[in-house]
């Protein structure tokens, strides 16, 4: 599984502005709307239903906010760098300022988790994680999730 499968280069967003989780939460349900033709109000409840069992900011300024959506036929994905960090309620209690937005099919118990452990372990990759910090726009953040694709399958 590679990253192309499932994030698209209109889903990357760089330099968002937000003040809170809350705010950056629907701001991704609103983008998911935008780009996926998904339904902005279930998005935000799926993540935030989600973020109520536990926090999905795993250190290191970055967070993987993912829900099941019920009728979604594939997993999609969106990739935000906001232009602050945001106090997010991270398991090292770092802001957060890099996030990886998962949804997946409702039925998708294995591929929602491969796919999520597939993005979990590149975004601890230092170095990727300084590259995407660096990336001057969209295409060029996204030119960076394909070429890692590339990379590994190398």
């Amino acid at each position: 599984m590679d990253f192309t499968q499932f994030l698209d280069g209109d889903a990357v967003l760089a330099d968002l502005s937000t003040a809170n989780k809350k705010a950056l939460f629907q701001a991704l349900a609103q983008h998911a709307e935008r780009v996926m033709g998904l339904p902005a109000r279930e998005v935000l409840e799926r993540l935030n239903e989600r973020e109520r069992l536990g926090t999905t900011g795993f250190g290191g300024g970055v967070a993987i906010p993912h829900g099941r959506l019920p009728g979604l036929d594939r997993i999609r994905a969106a990739f935000v760098r906001l232009e602050k960090p945001i106090d997010y309620g991270a398991i090292d209690d770092l802001p957060v300022d890099l996030v990886f937005m998962m949804l997946s099919p409702e039925e998708s118990g294995a591929e929602h988790l491969k796919a999520l452990a597939q993005v979990s372990r590149r975004l601890r990759d230092r170095g990727f994680v300084a590259k995407l910090r660096g990336a001057g726009s969209p295409d060029a953040l996204f030119a960076l999730f394909a070429s890692a694709e590339t990379r590994d399958a190398a």
